[in-house]
C-alpha cells in the first residue's frame, strides 16, 4: 500500500512539474520584449532574463528572434541593457572550472573583430603563454570575407579543434595556451540568435555584436580580455568612428560585467602581414615566432595587444616593460615552443617547428605573381573584395558545408603606402588550385587595388583605447 501511495505521489509530482513548466511557457510572452524595443523603451533585467531563457528553451521562435534583433538594430540598447543581455546569455552556458587547476598565472584571452590576413591570435596567445599567462582561446571559423582561426589550425594534420574538456585542461596547464572551437553548450542562446541574425541582415548591430562576443568571453571565467577592433576597407566597420564606438561599448559592458578589458583599434585597409589563406597564414605566424621578427604592421598589432594584456594583468607595470617582455618571448624561442607544444598536445605534428617549412603537400599547383601596373604608390585597396575573391577560390566557404582548400591564398602581399615600379614590384603572389582561380584573383587585384602618384594619408596603424 505504501509503495502504491508513493508511486501516486511521484506521478502527481511529475504531472505538477509538467503543468508548471507548461504554464511558465504559456505565461511568458516574447512579444512583450519585442514591443518594448520596437517602441524605443528600455528592457528591465528581468525581462531580458526571461527573453534569453525563452530563446534557450525554444519558447521564443526564430521569427520572434528576428523581430527582436531588427528592433534592436533600429532602436539600440543602453549600456545597462547590453550588460544584462550579455550576462543572461553567459549564465545560460557551460563554464570551465579553471580554479581546480591551480594555475599560477592570470587567465587571459584576446578577441579580434576579424580581417583578411589576421593571424594575430597565434602569435599573441603564444607570447602571453611564454610570459606566464594562461590563454584558453575559443575561436571561430571563416566568417564572410575574413579567415577563420580554426580553419587555419586544421591545416595542421591531426589538430583537434573540438577535443574533450579533460584534454583542454591538460594542454592549458602544461603549455599555457589552448586554441579550440566552441562546444554546443557554450552560450546556446547566442548560437541561436546569431544564426537568425545571419539570415535576416541584422548582424551589423553594435549592441548585438557586443553581447555576442562578450557572452562567450564571460562564460570562459577569465581574469582579463584584450580586444582588437578593426576598421577600414577590410573590416566589418569601415569607419574608424564606428569601430571606436564598438570598442567603447565592449569595454564598458565587459567592465560592468566584472571582466577587466582593454581595447585597441587597428587598421584593416591592407592585408595584415604578407599572407592571406589558411596554411600560408599559419606559416607566416610560425616564421614570426621562430625568427622573432616579422612584417612590421603584423608585429606592431601583436605587440600592442600583448602590451595591453600584460599591463591589465599587472605582469608589466609600464608599456616599456611589456614591450620588452614581448620581444624577449619571441627572440628567445619560448613563444614558438609554447605554440608547438600546444599543437602536439591537441593531436597535431609533434615536430612542427622542424618540419613546417618542408611541407610540400601544402604547395598549391598554380603560383603567379601580380606585378605593379604603374609607377607610384599603392593608395587604396578594397580588402573586403579581395577577401571575397580569396574565399571564392577556397580560402573560405560560400556556405557552412563548403570545403576549404588550405593550400591557396596570397603571399608577398604589399600594404597601402608601398612605393611600386611598373612591371617589377610584386603586389602579391597568388597560390591557386587552377589557372582559372588564379585569373579570378588577378582580376580582383586589377579592379580593387589603386596606384597613385602620391602616397596616401591614413590614420595610425594602432590606437590604444582608453575609456
Amino acid at each position: 500500500m505504501r509503495g502504491l501511495l508513493m508511486s501516486l505521489t511521484v506521478i502527481r509530482g511529475a504531472i505538477g512539474f509538467v503543468l508548471q513548466v507548461g504554464m511558465s511557457k504559456k505565461t511568458y510572452n516574447p512579444q512583450e520584449a519585442i514591443i518594448i524595443k520596437r517602441d524605443g523603451r528600455e528592457l528591465s533585467k528581468k525581462a531580458i532574463e526571461h527573453y534569453v531563457q525563452g530563446v534557450v528553451d525554444g519558447v521564443v521562435s526564430d521569427a520572434q528572434i528576428a523581430a527582436f534583433a531588427m528592433a534592436v538594430c533600429l532602436r539600440g540598447m543602453t549600456v545597462q541593457e547590453r550588460t544584462d543581455f550579455t550576462l543572461a546569455m553567459a549564465k545560460n552556458s557551460e563554464h570551465q572550472d579553471w580554479l581546480r587547476l591551480n594555475l599560477d598565472g592570470p587567465l587571459l584571452d584576446k578577441h579580434s573583430t576579424g580581417g583578411v590576413g589576421d593571424k594575430v591570435s597565434f602569435i599573441v596567445a603564444a607570447v602571453l603563454a611564454a610570459c606566464g599567462c594562461f590563454v584558453p582561446m575559443i575561436s571561430g571559423r571563416t566568417l564572410g570575407h575574413t579567415g577563420g582561426t580554426l580553419d587555419k589550425l586544421e591545416s595542421l594534420p591531426g589538430y583537434d579543434v573540438h577535443t574533450d574538456a579533460v584534454q583542454v585542461e591538460k594542454v592549458l596547464a602544461q603549455t599555457g595556451l589552448v586554441i579550440i572551437g566552441a562546444s554546443e553548450q557554450l552560450v546556446p542562446a547566442d548560437r541561436r540568435i546569431y544564426d537568425v541574425r545571419d539570415r535576416t541582415a541584422t548582424v551589423k548591430s553594435l549592441d548585438l555584436i557586443t553581447c555576442s562576443i562578450l557572452s562567450k568571453k564571460l562564460a570562459e571565467d577569465l581574469d582579463g580580455l584584450v580586444l582588437d577592433v578593426k576598421y577600414g576597407s577590410g573590416a566589418f566597420f569601415s569607419d574608424s568612428h564606428e569601430a571606436m564606438a564598438l570598442a567603447q561599448s565592449m569595454v564598458q559592458v565587459a567592465n560592468h560585467a566584472g571582466l577587466q578589458t582593454h581595447a585597441i583599434l587597428s587598421d584593416m585597409n591592407s592585408v595584415l602581414g604578407h599572407t592571406a589563406g589558411n596554411w600560408l597564414e599559419l606559416v607566416e605566424a610560425l616564421d614570426v615566432m621562430t625568427a622573432g621578427v616579422g612584417e612590421p604592421r603584423l608585429t606592431k598589432v601583436c605587440e600592442a595587444l600583448v602590451s595591453e594584456a600584460l599591463q591589465l594583468s599587472e605582469l608589466a607595470h609600464s608599456p616599456g616593460v611589456a614591450e620588452q617582455m614581448f620581444t624577449d618571448a619571441l627572440q628567445s624561442g619560448r613563444a614558438a615552443e609554447c605554440f608547438a607544444q600546444m599543437v602536439a598536445g591537441l593531436g597535431g605534428p609533434k615536430d612542427l617547428l622542424k618540419t613546417y617549412k618542408k611541407n610540400k603537400t601544402m604547395n598549391a599547383p598554380v603560383v603567379r605573381d601580380i606585378l605593379a601596373p604603374a609607377d607610384g604608390y599603392i593608395s587604396a585597396i578594397d580588402v573586403t573584395k579581395l577577401g571575397w575573391a580569396l574565399s571564392r577560390i577556397g580560402c573560405g566557404r560560400a556556405n557552412p558545408e563548403g570545403r576549404i582548400d588550405h593550400r591557396v591564398g596570397l603571399t608577398h602581399a604589399q600594404p597601402c603606402g608601398t612605393k611600386v615600379t611598373v612591371g617589377q614590384t610584386i603586389l602579391a603572389r597568388i597560390h591557386a588550385a587552377s589557372e582559372s582561380d588564379a585569373n579570378y584573383v588577378a582580376q580582383a587585384f586589377d579592379q580593387n587595388v589603386k596606384i597613385s602618384p602620391d602616397p596616401p594619408k591614413g590614420l595610425p596603424l594602432v590606437q590604444v583605447c582608453r575609456f
